[in-house]
């Protein structure tokens, strides 16, 4: 095979396994009532059905990106999908809420191992000059993905009920280990012979876990606690790490490099910002609106729609221009999207609304893909599969302080009841509070994403 070719199959490969796990998810979210109701769960012990994969993968994306580059990419991504189609498969004959969330969290596992060895293996392979445009196509993968998921989820769940909506799982899943035998040949660790850091490893998941889960219970006293372990835990696992020949999250990456440390920062934020928007919107035009759930999630895809359109674009963009800038105008954009959102009411027009999303969903392609090639291009080779997951990980503690900002907001000027309408007038305000928020924290990421400095080296 010669080399574009094996190029080509590497990115094929690379951008299905991105299309996957986002699907996935997506595909999951429009079912969930119709588990609920099969099962009998309550409100909590349905949202563990989506909490369970994003907890266990955000637990194991930066561990499994390091066994990635000591034992081989392409060997943890192959087992990665194994996993992922083998419990898609098992789910289809779920029979109870605990099955289901059991199930969901060894998916989550599969999905880490996906994740972060997909990225790393095409960025070994593409030259820096191309990474931007290949990161930008598995960028557009994942919010094709999102867009797809609730369309094509929802048909499924309505015809066939919610179990077929894994069968497109086990054939994507399929084909991507066919790709993998037949066309990848070779394998890339150049962290091959590192030790492996289980410790740091061990701590590192359980304070991540207690950290998620007391955020999750905020503001009870209990998530207090909790939060407060999870703080005391970061300071006990940066100090082990800086005594360690080969940690897991390499604290000396961050302390020498401020394009990697500020470039993960404006992540966090960016996901911070944004990740709770579609949840807020969905119950809006619910709600507030009168709309039906299929026709609020055609206004709502929107937003995917121009980062899938966008996103290699502004990938190739980053090829030749600062990811700093690129991404920064992306920020402002982001915050220009999210603003318009505070002036939410009643009488709101269905356009200011797709607009609005239009807005912040190029703001979005816009930073996504050139932060990602920022990352990507300041560090060494044999850190790859580790920045990989260091960035998956802020993206999902990015969307879980997204969820948990709302839940505070939701807790303090609404209260732990449904949201009947008696409570819409409440609901507006956590609303706007929520969207102010989220425009302030997302302008602030404009100075961390500034910061960064220069990543191209001058020519």
């Amino acid at each position: 095979m010669n080399e574009e070719k094996f190029k080509r199959a590497a990115l094929i490969i690379s951008t299905l396994g991105s299309f996957l796990t986002p699907f996935g998810g997506a595909s999951i979210n429009i079912a969930l009532p119709s588990i609920g109701k099969e099962f009998g769960m309550n409100a909590i012990t349905l949202n563990w059905v989506v909490t369970a994969y994003l907890l266990s993968s955000a637990m194991l994306i930066v561990p499994f990106g390091k066994l990635g580059d000591i034992s081989g990419r392409k060997r943890i991504f192959n087992i990665g999908i194994w996993i992922f189609t083998i419990i898609s498969f098992i789910l289809i004959f779920s029979n109870s809420p605990f099955m289901i969330i059991s199930l969901r969290i060894i998916q989550g596992i599969g999905g880490a191992m996906i994740h972060t060895n997909g990225v790393a293996i095409v960025t070994s392979i593409f030259p820096p000059g191309e990474r931007g445009k290949v990161l930008g196509i598995n960028l557009a993968a994942v919010y094709s993905g999102i867009s797809l998921g609730p369309f094509l989820g929802g048909f499924l769940t309505q015809q066939f009920g919610w179990r077929s909506i894994f069968f497109v799982n086990i054939i994507l899943g399929v084909i991507i280990i066919a790709f993998i035998l037949w066309q990848l040949k070779g394998e890339w660790a150049e962290a091959k012979g590192e030790s492996f850091d289980l410790k740091g490893s061990v701590i590192y998941s359980l304070t991540l876990i207690t950290i998620m889960y007391g955020f999750s219970l905020l503001p009870s006293t209990s998530g207090i606690w909790l939060l407060l372990c999870g703080f005391l835990g970061i300071v006990l696992f940066i100090k082990l790490e800086l005594m360690v020949t080969d940690p897991i999250w390499d604290m000396r990456l961050f302390i020498n490099n401020k394009a990697l440390a500020f470039s993960n920062l404006a992540a966090f934020i960016h996901y911070s910002a944004t990740y709770a928007v579609s949840f807020l919107l969905s119950l809006y035009l619910q709600l507030i609106k009168g709309i039906s759930p299929q026709n609020a999630g055609i206004i709502l895809v929107s937003q995917p729609v121009m980062q899938a359109i966008f996103s290699p674009f502004a990938g190739r963009l980053s090829d030749r221009i600062e990811p700093q800038i690129v991404a920064s105008i992306g920020l402002a954009i982001t915050t220009i999207g999210l603003s318009m959102f505070i002036f939410l009411s009643n009488d709101t027009r269905l356009v200011f609304i797709i607009m609005s999303l239009i807005i912040l969903g190029f703001g979005f392609s816009l930073f996504s893909s050139p932060n990602t090639n920022a990352v990507m291009g300041c560090v060494e080779k044999r850190f790859y599969g580790v920045v990989s997951g260091i960035l998956g990980t802020m993206r999902m503690t990015g969307q879980m302080f997204s969820m948990g900002v709302v839940m505070i907001i939701f807790s303090i000027l609404i209260g732990r009841v449904q949201i009947l309408p008696n409570y819409y007038p409440q609901f507006l305000k956590s609303l706007r509070v929520a969207f102010l928020l989220f425009s302030i924290l997302c302008f602030l990421g404009i100075f961390a994403s500034l910061a960064r400095g220069k990543v191209h080296e001058d020519s």
